[in-house]
């Protein structure tokens, strides 16, 4: 499966739970991912100093002006 794959399943399903099942919203979410490359070897992500990645934390998007002032 590719990233793009991926990020497709993803949508796809996040909207079949806010519309199938009426959830709103979220309070924690874990997506656990192993990487491969195009043969099908494991791979391990490394970051610009080549040190191993091993978790990404995200405290949620960005929330816009528009979302306080209720835009």
């Amino acid at each position: 499966m590719t990233v793009a794959q991926l990020r497709q399943a993803f949508y796809e399903k996040l909207h079949e739970l806010e519309n199938d099942y009426n959830v709103k919203h979220l309070k924690n979410v874990t997506l656990y991912v192993n990487p491969i490359n195009e043969f099908g070897e494991e791979v391990v992500p490394r970051n610009k100093l080549g040190q191993q990645v091993n978790k990404l934390h995200s405290n949620g998007p960005y929330r816009s002006a528009a979302e306080d002032y209720k835009i």
